[in-house]
Parts: C-alpha cells; structure tokens; sequence
C-alpha cells in the first residue's frame, strides 16, 4: 500500500533530518576539509554527506520511496545532497509544500565529471570505446621483452604497475624505459604506478640447501606439454640477451662448437635420462629447449654426440644454492623468531618424533611487542593458519590450524598476517625511503602498500615535498583489516594530495578480514571511493588461470565483468598475458553497456526470438 499523505510528511521530515545531519557532519570536519587540496573540496564534503547517510538505516525509507515512483537513494554516493534534496522536491510537489532551495555540495553532473577528471589526472585518459583502464602488474622478464611490452600495450595495457618489494632499480630503469619506447612507437599512452612495499610482514630467509636447480616446462591443467623450458647455456656471469626459464654455467670453448640441432644428453640428479635441444646460436652462448622436468646440480655432466665435437662432455659450472622449504601440516609447532635465522625444517629422531621445532624469522620486529596468545596468524596470502600459543621478546610459538593434509610449503618471503592484532606501524619504512628518489624520478604515481593510518600518508607527502615532487599521484592500497576500518580518515587525508585513488589488494584484504567478508568490504571501499570522487582499482587475481594457464574459470569471466564497476582492473603478468589483456578489454568493453557504478543501463535486450512491434529486424550484439 502506498504512504499516505501524514506518511508522505514523515517521510519529507525524514529527508529534511538526513540533510541537515550532512551538514551537520561537514561542519564537525570542516577543518579537515580546508586541509584538502581543492580539486577535493567538493568531493570532501561529499564523502562526509554520504558517511552521515550511512550513519542511519533508512531501508523503510527507501521502500516507501520505491513505491511511489521515486529514487531510492541506493544510487547517491557521488551527489548526496542532490539525491536528498531532488526526492524531496518531488514529495513536496506532490502535497503541493512550498520548496526551499538549498546549496548543494555536488550536482548529479558535477559528481560525474569529477570522478572522470579525478580518474584522467591519476591513471591517465580513457580509451577509445571503454572507460575502464587495465593495468599490468609487470615481472621481471618484462624488463628484457621490449616486443611483449609493445604488443601489451596494443592490446589494451593503460598503466603499468611495477612492485618495489621485487628485483631493483636496474631493473625497475629497464622496465620503464620498454614502457616509454612502446609509447613513441605505438602513439598509445601508458602511466607508470610503483608499489613502495611498505610495513609488509614477511619470512626471513632459510638456511642453504644443496646447489641444484629444477627446471620446468609449462604444462596445461592435465600435465600436457604446453611450452619447452627455454635454458640459456654461457660461459658464467653473462647474462641472456632474450627471457629465459633458467641459466646454466659451462665452459666457453665446449660451448663454442655448439650448432643449431646439437643434442646434450645428461642424467639429472635423480638419475633421469634427459636431453638439451639447441634451438638458437648467440654471440655469447646457446639458447636450449627442455621438454621434461630436470634437477641439475653443480657438476651434472652434458654430453654431445657428433663427429665433429673435439670436447664430448662438459660439466655445469657453481650454480647458486637451493633453498628447502620448510613443510608445515596441522598440529605441527612453528617458532617465529625475531632475530633473522635462517630457517629450518623440524628435526625428528629415528622414531619421528619432532625434538626440535622448524623455525622461521619475521622481518618485522614489531610484531613481538604487539601479538598475544590465542590470535590467529596467517602465512602466505592464508594458504597456512595458525595460533599464536606463546609469546616472548625474541619469539613466537605457533601451533598449525589449517594447512594441507600432505603438508604446505612455506620459503623466504612470504607474506604474514595478524588480522588481530594492532601493530601501531607508522610513517614510511627505510626500505620505502631509499625507493622514492627513483620513484620520484621515473614514475607517475606511488602506491603506499600496507596504509593501516593517516601517520603514513602523511609521512609520505612530507617524503615528496622534500623531494620536490609534492604533485606526484599517489595511490592508497588497502589490503588490511585496520587500512579498511580507517578508510574514511585515510582519504580525507590522501586528498591533501592531487591525484590521489585507491586500490583494493583483495589478495591480502580477503585474508586479514575473511574470505567469506571479502565481496561486502569490496562494496563497501568502491562506494566510499565513488562518495569522494577518488578512483579505484580492482586488483588481485583477475583471470588469473586465464594469464598463468591460458584458460579462464568461469567464476574469473564472472569477477571480470563486475569488475567493470572499478575505475581500473589490474592485470598479473603470465605466459598468457596478451589473452588476458584482449579478453578483459571485451569483457569491459561489453559491460559499459549494461552498467555504470551501480546503475544498470538498460539497452534493449534480445533474450528470444520474440519480437516487440517496431523492432522488428533489429539486430542488438
């Protein structure tokens, strides 16, 4: 049944509340909105508009609206007072109540043109047919591949993310400078976002094994050949001109009568009978295809089988140390320790029974101050659970909750969380400092990784100013519980800065706040983001099988098309990342047409064969 009319007057009493209690709030803050840059002013105001509509659970409201014609405010998070006060009128109108204009903080145009400003300063502008930009989270080989690189770019790449926590600034240069190459010759533009790794929890190292290498061809789901291990064979330290799977050391004169064809028999460390093909002749050495799973060890004997060979046989030269990882199980203890240690698998005694416990370092010693017994901890990205059993200055008792019935493996730096505890990490890591001057120098946008407090941003923008760079964009990952909870302090504070937008690292998020949480705290970020007019980008593990194994599961097509609703879908590097690029770029391409943000856009559909009078012979795609 429809409001009457005392109903009707409730409900424009009801609107008037929630306005004034906007305003209300944007006065409580109007300090910290004078301290935001003034691109953001606007967008300030807005977020605080939309935090105190929050603040109140107007579900009937929002019912009685629906029926009677009206918007239902699920569609205000970028023009609240606009929203509030167009449902308003109408209701007036309709008990014919004299209107009192008032000034609105955002238009229902301006929040649109604000956002598409906001999004063109930080990542650059939109593509042709799609809004969506894609970023490609470059790995190391990328630095070697100019022509992938290109060929990315071609594809659809608008911004490419390269991750201090890996490789170093060689590297990084090498990277960048691929990127501005496949700019000029492609005539397409391509923003640079770095990653400051920021207070990240991770293991230490592990104790040295045995100099070995494992080299592996890429198999399909079904252990089916899909590509040979590519081995660069060179005399030592000299690097592959071309990406390769492995390097082996080998004595320069033996390598000097190598042809193209040559086949290298050796027994691996296991005793398998395996080959070497030649494919490829350098200056420097041979490239080789390897079709089956090898270990190869210091010493490992290649021998070739021609007429012509004057030396048959040579042995691979000091190969690097391997490292053993540690195997956890369930009940299974585990000592986390403060001084760096290299860890070390359990020792048992011949009955199996463990004397002492494996153990591994933590690379943040903050965490021995801040922990208590019974708060559960996690290892690389949640695939290990534990709980914390005791607690010291120098070490933590684990004891394993959840892990794989034949054991998870668990090496150097690898992610750790405590998604219980507070561990008070402020301002910027030394690590995070040494990386900015390059940032600084090369990039168009930093991301501040593990933000958990306002402390952080700030230490940041006062890093770029002294650095002269106080215009750089900067970009807010939000991967833990505590960055989540802050979230409306932490923007009101990165829009001092101009351009500022956030990332939603849903790997780290989904386990600091539960995998069964992670779809609500996705909402919740893009719709405080859409309040502040600040752009998001949807980043982890987006068609992912699609760019690791060459096919997509069809809960990633899924994930893909609602990530549409981003302002940016963030892309890891694969064997198969141009599929993934060009499959993503149709998927974004396609959604467009059906929804913006949270709005559907109804475009006629063609469900059946039935056809409507008038539309008879029109095709929709």
């Amino acid at each position: 049944m429809q409001p009457n009319e005392k109903h009707r007057r409730q409900m424009i009493e009801q609107l008037e509340k929630l306005h004034q209690d906007a305003l209300d709030l944007e006065t409580k803050f109007a300090p910290a909105i004078k301290q935001v840059h003034p691109s953001f002013r606007k967008s300030a105001r807005n977020l605080l508009h939309y935090l105190s509509l929050r603040q109140h659970d107007i579900r009937q409201l929002q019912e009685d609206l629906a029926q009677l014609g009206l918007s239902s405010l699920g569609r205000a998070e970028g023009h609240v007072l606009a929203s509030l006060q167009a449902v308003h009128d109408l209701l007036c109108n309709l008990l014919e109540c004299t209107i009192i204009k008032k000034q609105l903080a955002v238009t229902y145009n301006e929040s649109s043109e604000l956002l598409a400003k906001h999004t063109n300063e930080l990542l650059g502008p939109a593509p042709k047919k799609r809004g969506t930009r894609i970023m490609v989270t470059f790995s190391t080989d990328l630095a070697y591949d100019h022509e992938l690189v290109k060929r990315m770019l071609l594809a659809g790449m608008d911004c490419a993310r390269i991750n201090c926590a890996h490789d170093d600034e060689k590297v990084w240069e090498a990277m960048v400078e691929s990127i501005r190459k496949a700019e000029q010759e492609t005539g397409r533009s391509c923003k640079i976002i770095m990653d400051l790794m920021g207070p990240k929890l991770r293991t230490g190292p592990l104790k040295p094994g045995p100099a070995l290498l494992a080299i592996r061809p890429i198999q399909n789901e079904l252990g089916q050949l899909v590509s040979p291990a590519k081995v660069w064979l060179a005399p030592p330290d000299t690097p592959s001109e071309v990406p390769v799977d492995a390097t082996l050391p080998l004595d320069e004169t033996w390598l000097a009568q190598l042809q193209q064809g040559d086949r290298l028999r050796f027994k691996d460390t296991r005793g398998r009978k395996r080959t070497f093909t030649v494919i490829q002749r350098k200056e420097k050495g041979v490239i080789a295809h390897l079709f089956k799973t090898s270990y190869i060890g210091t010493g490992t004997e290649l021998t070739i089988k021609k007429a012509s060979a004057l030396e048959r046989t040579a042995q691979v030269g000091q190969l690097p140390a391997s490292v053993a990882p540690i195997i956890l199980r369930k009940d299974d203890l585990l000592v986390l320790n403060r001084e760096q240690i290299p860890g070390e698998p359990a020792l048992y005694d011949a009955e199996g029974h463990i004397v002492k416990p494996a153990h591994i370092a933590c690379t943040l010693p903050e965490v021995f101050s801040h922990t208590k017994t019974g708060q559960p901890i996690l290892f690389d990205d949640g695939k290990i659970e534990g709980v914390i059993m005791e607690v010291s200055e120098e070490a933590l008792l684990i004891k394993i909750t959840q892990a794989k019935e034949s054991g998870s493996r668990l090496l150097y730096d690898k992610g750790i969380n405590l998604p219980e505890s507070k561990l008070k990490l402020e301002g910027l890591t030394q690590q995070d400092r040494n990386n900015l001057p390059f940032v600084v120098k090369h990039a168009d946008a930093v991301n501040l990784s593990f933000v958990n407090n306002t402390q952080m941003i700030e230490a940041l923008h006062e890093e770029l100013k002294r650095l002269k760079a106080p215009k750089m964009g900067i970009m807010l990952k939000i991967e833990t519980k505590e960055g989540f909870r802050n979230l409306p302090h932490l923007l009101l504070t990165v829009m001092k800065n101009h351009p500022a937008g956030v990332m939603i690292a849903r790997g780290d998020l989904a386990v600091e706040c539960g995998w069964e949480r992670l779809a609500e705290v996705q909402e919740e970020i893009l719709w405080l983001c859409e309040a502040a007019h600040i752009p998001v980008v949807w980043a982890t593990q987006v068609l992912e099988s699609l760019s690791k194994k060459g096919r997509p599961s069809r809960a990633e097509i899924t994930d893909a098309a609602m990530s549409q609703r981003a302002d940016c879908v963030m892309l890891n590097k694969g064997p198969f990342v141009l599929r993934a690029i060009e499959l993503l770029d149709n998927i974004l391409k396609r959604m467009q047409e059906h929804q913006h943000k949270k709005t559907s856009m109804l475009r006629m559909l063609h469900v059946s064969e039935m056809e409507l009078p008038g539309t008879e012979g029109k095709k929709q795609v």
